[in-house]
């Protein structure tokens, strides 16, 4: 069959019960439970003949929502926080790992472009970092002390500050794809670029197995700073690509996901920040293995939430519904 057809055969169904579900609108269990039924039979049909059409995400998104309007109870709602993020979130991301996808590399075609930039012309460092913090970075060079920065101030107040500045950064990416994803765009070029100019500034001393200490907080941080750029695209790429909705109930709903994305990554960030207030700072005498195992540890923390778990959580839920209809 093909899309358009399937689409048209179906869309009034999905419809009511997206609106349904949207509204909290009171339906008979037993009414809930067929049309879950029948939403998943038209999610595995559509993942089998349309694996990259919008219509797959839209009935991702649906079944996301569905899942949760049926499974929660009372004892849940008391544990709203913990359903949100083991559950609900999870589930809800499932739908927008491609745009996960695409932020990431446009973050390190970004990156690239400040390593090249960095390696073909010494001064442009200066463009992108500032003339006060390159020499203030080759001072602690010269005086043996490259990350002397992150060992100045006390803990309590670097990891408050850090965190709130890395939160702040956060929602300005999210709300910047409000100019139709432009405005995170450039975020995400602006801190890439700086990212990768900042790495090829230390390999430009022989110092690049310094910044071991930096990715200590900074495999957190800058992960997470993708994670809000994909938020921001989402909101802006709801406008522009409103598929079956209206561009304002796009964009409401697109609004709505990117926040919903943004504060999935609170708990991040407060992490990267105590890692950086009272970690980083005993980076350079800390022994390489376990630098390098928080280091690791950081990023698999990040990939598995993001990426593996959602995944593993939508077949669970793909075969509970599964077994459910032949039982």
């Amino acid at each position: 069959m093909r899309e358009a057809s399937f689409v048209k055969q179906n869309k009034e169904k999905w419809l009511v019960f997206e609106k349904a579900l949207h509204n909290n609108a009171k339906i008979n269990p037993d009414d809930l439970a067929s049309y879950y039924i029948q939403l998943t039979n038209d999610l595995s049909y559509a993942q089998t003949y349309y694996p990259d059409s919008k219509t797959l995400l839209y009935l991702n998104g649906l079944a996301a929502e569905a899942h949760q309007k049926i499974y929660t109870t009372k004892r849940e709602s008391k544990n709203k926080i913990v359903s949100f993020w083991m559950y609900e979130f999870p589930l809800f991301f499932r739908a927008y790992h491609k745009t996960l996808l695409y932020t990431f590399l446009i973050f390190m075609a970004a990156v690239s472009i400040g390593v090249v930039s960095t390696l073909n012309d010494a001064s442009f460092v200066r463009l992108i970092l500032g003339d006060a913090y390159v020499n203030m970075t080759i001072e602690n060079i010269e005086n043996g002390e490259p990350m002397a920065v992150y060992k100045s101030g006390s803990e309590l107040g670097l990891f408050l500050g850090i965190t709130i500045n890395n939160i702040r950064v956060a929602i300005f990416a999210f709300a910047a794809g409000v100019f139709f994803s432009v405005g995170t765009l450039y975020i995400l070029f602006s801190n890439g670029i700086m990212l990768g100019a900042f790495i090829t500034f230390f390999y430009n001393y022989g110092l690049l197995d310094k910044t071991s200490t930096i990715w200590l907080h900074g495999t957190i941080e800058i992960s997470v700073i993708v994670i809000a750029g994909c938020a921001g695209l989402v909101m802006g790429n709801s406008f522009l690509f409103p598929k079956t909705y209206s561009r304002r109930e796009a964009f409401m709903k697109g609004a709505k996901d990117g926040l919903k994305i943004v504060v999935s990554t609170l708990p991040f960030f407060v992490l990267a920040g105590f890692i950086e207030g009272f970690i980083t700072r005993l980076g350079e005498n800390m022994p390489p293995v376990l630098a390098y195992a928080i280091i690791f540890a950081s990023l698999v923390l990040v990939v598995f939430y993001y990426i593996i778990y959602p995944i593993q959580l939508e077949k669970i839920t793909q075969l509970i519904s599964q077994k459910e209809q032949n039982g």
